[in-house]
């Protein structure tokens, strides 16, 4: 399902009438709990949440003309997807959330390396997704992010 929107607004405009209320919910969600220095914005033809380049100059190391993305929400074909990147590049968050997942619904978790795959959108854990935003900062993001990227070019 790639949609071509300019901003989060027109995304959710864009969705099957009962895929808006959900995005829309997870939107909120995220922007009311994400630490303050994150910026929304349409990031990959998705709901995007990066660190500007006010906060990190380098962008992203793919197309440093980029923001450093941090969430994404997308509407997929058979999903809601939430696409985490502390998720992927933090093994005790990972866990965390892969702990606390169950606690929050009666439904297997879906998930891929960075994906959250939301299939029954009457299912979304929505507590823990703002738990979840909460846990990590801009600052926290760059300085994971830095390590990771350095690291790996090693």
């Amino acid at each position: 399902m790639t949609m071509f929107a300019k901003v989060p607004d027109e995304y959710i405009e864009k969705l099957p009438e009962e895929r808006k209320a959900a995005v829309s919910k997870l939107r909120e969600t995220i922007k009311s709990n994400l630490p303050k220095g994150f910026e929304e914005c349409i990031n990959y033809k998705m709901i995007g949440f990066v660190v500007p380049h006010s906060l990190h100059p380098d962008g992203y190391h793919c197309d440093p003309k980029l923001p450093l993305p941090f969430i994404n929400i997308a509407s997929q074909k058979k999903f809601i997807a939430l696409y985490h990147m502390g998720i992927y590049s933090n093994k005790a968050l990972l866990d965390w959330f892969v702990a606390e997942y169950p606690r929050h619904v009666n439904t297997k978790l879906d998930m891929g390396k960075s994906c959250i795959r939301f299939k029954n959108i009457n299912k979304i854990p929505y507590t823990l997704i703002a738990k979840l935003c909460q846990k990590m900062t801009p600052q926290d993001w760059i300085t994971l992010y830095e390590q990771n990227i350095k690291n790996h070019e090693k």
